[in-house]
């Protein structure tokens, strides 16, 4: 079966940095678009980031637009996300999502996407 698994949270000071990574398995990675969600306590999840099934498109959130670099391996079946200058409000339960297409139309519902991480957590002390 299909799974995902998300890994590299943890606590950093603000103005730090993580890397996260999502190993895909069951699925042909190349097939799929992957995207980055995260949920804050008290928040809904929200969209993050999108990376085309080639690295042919990338697509960010305004608030992490500048700090955050999402990219993949599809050689290694992973996706991952750079996190740098991170703030407090990064602070979340960040999910990797996966949807079988190869157009690369960035999209940002969580409707959008078939499967999911069980989250990793990435706390940021002030």
């Amino acid at each position: 079966q299909v799974q995902l698994v998300e890994s590299g949270g943890g606590l950093v000071q603000a103005g730090g940095s993580l890397r996260l990574s999502c190993a895909a398995s069951g699925l042909t990675f190349s097939n799929y678009a992957m995207a980055w969600f995260r949920q804050g306590p008290g928040k809904e999840r929200e969209f993050v980031t999108f990376i085309g099934w080639n690295s042919g498109n990338t697509f960010y959130a305004d608030s992490v637009k500048g700090r955050f670099t999402v990219s993949r391996d599809n050689a290694k079946n992973t996706a991952y996300l750079q996190m740098n200058s991170l703030k407090p409000e990064d602070t979340a339960v960040y999910f990797c999502a996966a949807r079988q297409t190869r157009m690369n139309v960035p999209r940002t519902q969580i409707s959008d996407y078939s499967y999911w991480g069980q989250g990793t957590q990435v706390t940021v002390s002030s």
